[in-house]
């Protein structure tokens, strides 16, 4: 019982950062915008400038819900593969499934190199790079989902799937080869992940693939807990090991080529949070776990993104360095402060 309220206590302060974060993150930009404008903004009422409002709903708060739903999202995967494959270093992305869209936005970007500027000149428009990187990532899902069904050891999935990441980067590094300069720095830029260029429906669509996978997610509790003692275990309980290792990874699939095909590939929020929200909840429950990791994961991308923008500025550093700079000293010292890793 005294855990059960420590963990409501948790839950109401999570909830309560992860508002204040968000409208913090909403206020930070190049435009300097009164608190009460951006209230009034967001709830309908009157702004004192035309074009503060224009910002605030068509760029800022976008951005700000974005940062939320990949942050979450890659939170919950980086946890469902760390249960899966039972090891702490997986991440969302050991699948290969940002290594496949990163090809497919290299073949759009730098493929003009090899198959002349057909490619560039037919193919650009504001859906080209979340397309290409979709049916990059679509592709090695296909792969890994036949690879699930084949394959019996779990450790077997998980080494397909950096193949398959070492394969793809093998064939973006000869597309580079191949591109000039100016294609080169547009995927470099690409890779350096964004959450601020998404429309509205291209949210609504993120938010839809969101909602499905965290349904499904929900649903696989039983089999989660059961995977972090082993298949024997979990087989023991009645539990369908293959169907719900495909699941698992299907979900996790579905849910980071979404994320990766339209914010790019984020680095270290799905290997970190998990292991950051273990340690505050003190628990390997999933039923506590799956809810906390995707607020703490909302949390802590929209505090990345606020300090990106560099206040003041207007500028904004690309959100992998930032996610990577403050966050990898962050996990060093409650890792080394703790001395303990709940799996």
């Amino acid at each position: 019982m005294e855990k059960k309220q420590t963990y409501t206590k948790y839950f109401v302060v999570l909830g309560v950062l992860l508002l204040l974060t968000a409208m913090i993150n909403v206020s930070i930009g190049s435009v300097s915008i009164p608190l009460k404008d951006i209230i009034n903004s967001i709830f309908g009422g009157t702004v004192t400038k035309e074009s503060w409002n224009t910002i605030i709903i068509n760029y800022r708060l976008p951005k700000t819900i974005t940062a939320i739903l990949v942050g979450s999202g890659l939170s919950l995967c980086g946890l469902l593969m760390q249960t899966l494959f039972r090891n702490p270093l997986a991440g969302p992305f050991v699948l290969g499934i940002s290594s496949g869209a990163s090809l497919g936005v290299a073949i759009f970007l730098l493929g003009s190199g090899l198959l002349g500027n057909y490619v560039a000149y037919t193919t650009i428009t504001n859906w080209g790079l979340p397309a290409a990187a979709s049916i990059g990532s679509f592709f090695v899902l296909f792969a890994v989902i036949i690879a699930a069904k084949k394959v019996r050891n779990t450790m077997s999935i998980l080494i397909i799937g950096l193949m398959f990441g070492s394969l793809a980067s093998a064939l973006i590094s000869v597309l580079s080869y191949f591109s000039d300069a100016e294609q080169i720095k547009e995927f470099a830029f690409w890779s350096f992940g964004s959450l601020g260029n998404l429309t509205w429906l291209e949210i609504c669509i993120l938010l839809g693939i969101y909602g499905i996978s965290f349904i499904g997610v929900l649903l696989s509790i039983k089999p989660l807990n059961s995977f972090l003692l082993g298949e024997s275990y979990a087989k023991s309980l009645g539990i369908n090991t293959k169907k719900s290792r495909q699941i698992i990874l299907l979900i996790t699939s579905l849910l980071t080529g979404s994320i990766t095909a339209f914010a790019g590939p984020i680095a270290f929020v799905g290997l970190a949070v998990p292991h950051i929200t273990k340690l505050i909840f003190k628990t390997s429950n999933h039923k506590i776990l799956l809810p906390a990791v995707a607020i703490v994961g909302g949390i802590i991308l929209l505090i990345c993104d606020s300090i990106a923008q560099i206040p003041g500025n207007e500028f904004t550093l690309p959100i992998n360095a930032i996610t990577s700079l403050f966050g990898a000293p962050v996990v060093i010292w409650l890792l080394v402060r703790k001395k303990k890793i709940y799996v």
